[in-house]
């Protein structure tokens, strides 16, 4: 009798030994609605911060300012003033730093504190006397000026004080109304030096008055 072997053959499926497994999709990312509005936010502002800086050096204005206090009434020197940079501002009447050396040589026309703004009304190029006024120089002892430091521009009274036992001249003014022009100290004499602004007419007698020394100063309050 003869013996039959049967193969044991296997089939196997080609397409399941080729195929490879395909790759996982990447997870999608969620975005927070916070997270944006609060990156638009930085964006702005930083563009805000940007724009501000910008302006800040570009528009500019150049002016004069200055250097230290100068007095109503004192002659304004290359030294007294200097141009430096600021932001602009229309409401600034500033004079620009152009006019620097028309500036020089020019009266202070009031105070201007140091580091301040020089402007149209700082200045004056009026002459000293105007007319119609004198300076007269005084030179007082201490008990005959306050002891208040005077500054250009106060409003005082010149009085005439007769020496002892004397009568002042018939017709001599009780006081003659002045404006001071320029005060300091004399540490050689020790006098007290002021110029003072006087009407024409009471020139004259006051100048008399002061060379005898028989003059006295008042301070009185500023005008209103």
């Amino acid at each position: 009798m003869s013996k039959t072997s049967k193969s044991n053959t296997q089939v196997v499926d080609i397409d399941q030994v080729t195929a490879r497994p395909q790759p996982m999709p990447p997870p999608k990312l969620r975005r927070r609605p916070g997270m944006i509005l609060g990156a638009a936010a930085a964006v702005a502002v930083g563009a805000i911060v940007t724009g501000w800086a910008w302006l800040a050096t570009t528009d500019t204005q150049d002016v004069l300012v200055a250097r230290h206090t100068i007095e109503r009434g004192s002659l304004i020197e290359a030294d007294d003033i200097k141009r430096i940079q600021i932001s602009a501002d229309p409401a600034l009447e500033a004079l620009p730093g152009s006019s620097y050396g028309d500036v020089i040589g020019k009266k202070a026309g009031l105070d201007i504190a140091a580091g301040a703004l020089l402007t149209e009304e700082a200045t004056t190029s009026s002459p000293m006397p105007p007319d119609g006024m004198s300076v007269v120089g005084l030179a007082l002892a201490t008990s005959h000026s306050p002891a208040v430091n005077l500054r250009t521009g106060d409003r005082v009274r010149v009085v005439v004080t007769p020496a002892e036992g004397a009568e002042a001249p018939a017709g001599t003014p009780e006081f003659t109304e002045a404006e001071v022009v320029a005060a300091r100290a004399d540490d050689t004499s020790g006098m007290f030096l002021v110029d003072v602004l006087v009407p024409y007419a009471d020139a004259p007698v006051l100048a008399s008055r002061a060379a005898s020394g028989n003059v006295g100063i008042v301070l009185d309050p500023e005008a209103p």
